[in-house]
């Protein structure tokens, strides 16, 4: 079918470098005409200004883009051309999973927030663990696989949450006072469980000249990646402390003729107080405020006046006005 009985075809006979009587036209013996290789220089030049690619022209094989040092000019490295992996976020940086990490943080005193433990029977590892956890008064709670596997894979049954900062004693604080030669000034934190309200209450204190804020460890917010970073830097400079149990440490403050002032919504206009000697004012929770024993265990109840619709602060807010009323009474003295 492609071909003609009798010869070649006119397709064959025209390129054909044998076929008999046939002869270039003029000027064909070379690949361009005079036309053909003006346009062929004009290319050239507009090539040769552009940038080459490092890449080489061909597709490469996998063992182009393996490192070999007997190989420079084998092609790009594999770190060169494969997706580059996403940054570690924030909150990240702070997880531990798997228990060599978390015994190993527990081991050099690292900070942590909590202890999440896999539901269910504790091998020998993982039951020294949370002894070491419990001992070091590290909160401890038990959750299903399924919240574990939403956190992290590979976990072992075990995640820890570790402090974006560094945790402080009530007793660093009061040594700061001495040092300054002042009277204490303390913030006690009573549920607060918002990050950013840590955050912006560590912020004001550091402002206020305050020596030190105290969390519980239970129901409230600790030094998280979120709180630091709302803190604007100011956690470098005020010492947080993380007790078990708030109401003992109010009583040692009052032991140690510290005034304890607590923030509600039915108490004394913070203006008519005297805010002399030492003082330790509590800020409750947003909608919950202070829990009804810690009330109890302070010695003045304070609020703030009220003229608006609405009948509540955000608490850092408070907790901000309230710091620098003390301020003003003691800039005065």
């Amino acid at each position: 079918m492609g071909y003609r009985k009798n010869g070649a075809s006119p397709y064959m006979e025209e390129r054909g470098p044998k076929a008999s009587g046939h002869k270039r036209p003029a000027g064909r013996n070379n690949r361009f005409s005079d036309s053909d290789k003006s346009a062929e220089k004009r290319f050239s030049r507009r090539t040769s200004q552009q940038p080459s690619s490092p890449f080489p022209a061909k597709r490469a094989s996998f063992s182009e883009y393996e490192y070999s040092p007997a190989r420079k000019d084998s092609g790009p490295s594999r770190s060169a051309i494969s997706p580059e992996r996403p940054a570690e976020s924030a909150e990240e940086k702070y997880i531990l999973t798997g228990r060599n990490p978390i015994r190993e943080a527990l081991k050099n005193n690292r900070d942590l927030e909590k202890l999440l433990v896999q539901k269910g029977e504790l091998s020998g590892s993982a039951m020294q663990i949370v002894k070491a956890a419990k001992e070091r008064r590290i909160m401890v709670q038990v959750v299903e696989k399924s919240r574990l596997d939403e956190i992290a894979p590979n976990h072992q049954g075990l995640i820890a949450f570790a402090s974006a900062f560094h945790y402080s004693t009530v007793e660093d604080m009061l040594q700061k006072a001495r040092e300054k030669n002042e009277d204490p000034f303390l913030i006690l934190l009573d549920g607060i469980t918002d990050p950013h309200n840590l955050g912006a209450i560590i912020r004001s204190a550091e402002c206020t000249g305050a020596h030190g804020i105290i969390v519980p460890m239970h129901r409230s917010v600790g030094l998280t990646p979120s709180a630091v970073k709302a803190s604007a830097g100011a956690v470098e400079y005020v010492p947080i402390a993380r007790v078990t149990n708030l109401n003992r440490t109010i009583e040692e403050l009052q032991q140690k003729k510290i005034w304890v002032y607590g923030l509600s919504m039915n108490g004394t206009d913070y203006e008519d107080i005297s805010f002399s000697g030492g003082v330790a004012v509590v800020i409750g929770a947003e909608g919950d405020g202070l829990s009804r024993l810690t009330e109890e265990k302070c010695d003045y109840v304070v609020s703030l006046p009220m003229k608006g619709h609405i009948d509540s602060l955000n608490a850092s807010v408070a907790a901000g006005v309230v710091m620098y009323r003390i301020m003003s009474f003691r800039r005065k003295r």
